[in-house]
């Protein structure tokens, strides 16, 4: 009997490290379709050479509403025109232990980023100037329509003189 209760727990420890180790390979959050997002330290980079504005998605694997925006406004051919031509583009895995390097040389995780950031919650999308300071903060599942709401705030500067909500009821 021992030795049925040794090979039983044996092989559920066995099981139990595979799974582990195979983990990080379903555990990648699942950006859209067809976008070309670039690592977040090569992002920064291209945005500051560039002087263009960071288009941060933060999502996750698993998380409905990054799946449903990434379904329904981020496959509306205007918005992926729009963003790929106005902002650089990148995708953090707000769960993700990969390690990143910040402009400062601080080498932290994709999660830790997000925590950085104050970013609690998937979807959430942050634009950033190339010299780091915030444009907007967006939680939340946004409709093809807001984002291109949103590039139009941020790519004509009314976000220098109101809010993302004030822009939005005017536009009304």
């Amino acid at each position: 009997m021992r030795r049925f209760a040794f090979a039983v727990v044996a092989a559920g420890a066995s099981l139990m490290a595979s799974m582990l180790v195979g983990w990080p390979l379903f555990a990648a959050a699942d950006p859209p379709k067809g976008w070309q997002f670039l690592p977040f330290d090569q992002a920064w980079t291209l945005a500051q050479q560039d002087q263009r504005t960071l288009f941060v998605y933060f999502g996750r694997h698993g998380c409905p509403s990054c799946d449903k925006t990434n379904r329904e406004s981020l496959s509306d051919p205007r918005v992926k025109a729009a963003y790929q031509a106005n902002y650089v583009l990148t995708y953090v895995d707000s769960e993700s232990g990969d390690r990143l390097r910040l402009p400062s040389g601080e080498r932290i995780t994709e999660m830790e980023l997000g925590v950085k950031l104050k970013v609690f919650g998937t979807p959430f999308f942050y634009f950033l100037q190339p010299d780091g300071e915030p444009v907007a903060r967006v939680p939340g599942y946004q409709s093809a329509e807001d984002f291109l709401l949103l590039d139009a705030y941020i790519k004509d500067g009314h976000f220098k003189q109101q809010t993302f909500a004030d822009f939005k009821a005017n536009q009304s």
